[in-house]
């Protein structure tokens, strides 16, 4: 089972030494292999790493993300050549004609919405407008359906006060650092398939480094979504955002997801999901491989 590693309540000195990754603590040593490992968050701000550990932890293809003063993700350390013919797969990424990605697009924001459908019935909240929205998806989306569910979603699941705003101090905290997770395993992901995270599908901005990443995690937003609000449920989002609650947003990630007829990791899923999308630029397939939304919802955590 690969890992999340979240280095944030105390100074730590990260090197890597024989394929595992160091981390000491005080006279403490504690080593992982690097082929366990699909991301390290470093929140801590006392946290040191030799060049070593960067190099390596690149050439393993694990996702770095840096962390903040106030602990949230604001950057992501990736691999450059994680794929055996990786300049081809850029050319032949970057040639994809819009109507394919706007197909694509389609798909994706398909998914997302009929997830987020998913999520809400399984909470016993109504979710049938959701879902016959999901069926309204046109190519391209050009009624901006995703915008209009997403309000919905998060006014049926944190009140219809709630927004969506970077820095507030309540449930965004928590949304904001999951999605930063999942945003690496993503990105994890279209490196490892050979894919540029910065050519997206449908996000495109030249100061977005990780626009196709941005496209290829909508469907699985609910799954920190449901994190969240299963976590407020016992919690008040406005307390301190600490290592407990960072745990069970992470803990929310290291679970199993049907696809294909087989329970299958997260990192699995993501990863096929990029593969194919790298088949369709290839012109071997005509739409991406993505679990149905149910079986997204329908999650379970490893130890489960």
């Amino acid at each position: 089972m690969l890992r999340i590693i979240d280095v944030s309540e105390t100074p730590a000195r990260l090197s890597v030494r024989l394929d595992n990754l160091c981390i000491g603590v005080n006279q403490q040593e504690t080593r992982i292999r690097l082929d366990e490992l699909a991301a390290v968050v470093i929140s801590h701000p006392q946290v040191s790493f030799t060049h070593a550990a960067l190099s390596g932890l690149a050439d393993a293809n694990v996702a770095f993300v840096a962390c903040d003063s106030r602990r949230m993700p604001v950057g992501m350390l990736l691999p450059l050549h994680p794929h055996g013919t990786q300049t081809q797969s850029f050319a032949e990424q970057a040639k994809l004609s819009k109507p394919t990605c706007k197909q694509l697009w389609k798909q994706i924001i398909i998914a997302k919405i009929a997830s987020q459908a998913a999520l809400l019935d399984s909470l016993g909240v109504m979710a049938e407008d959701l879902l016959d929205m999901s069926r309204h998806v046109r190519s391209g989306d050009p009624e901006n359906l995703e915008a209009q569910a997403a309000k919905i979603h998060f006014g049926r699941l944190f009140g219809y006060s709630f927004r969506r705003q970077f820095n507030a101090l309540d449930q965004n905290r928590h949304l904001n650092y999951g999605y930063a997770v999942l945003r690496g395993i993503v990105t994890r992901a279209i490196c490892g398939a050979g894919l540029h995270p910065s050519l997206g599908i449908h996000h495109h901005h030249r100061n977005n480094p990780f626009a196709l990443a941005d496209d290829l995690i909508e469907p699985f937003r609910p799954l920190v979504d449901r994190a969240v609000y299963l976590w407020e449920k016992d919690h008040d989002p406005r307390d301190e955002f600490d290592r407990e609650a960072k745990r069970h947003l992470i803990e929310a990630l290291l679970c199993r997801i049907e696809l294909e007829s087989e329970q299958r990791t997260l990192f699995d899923v993501v990863a096929r999901m990029a593969c194919s999308l790298a088949a369709v630029a290839r012109g071997q397939r005509k739409r991406m491989i993505l679990p149905k939304p149910k079986a997204i919802i329908a999650a379970v955590r490893e130890e489960e």
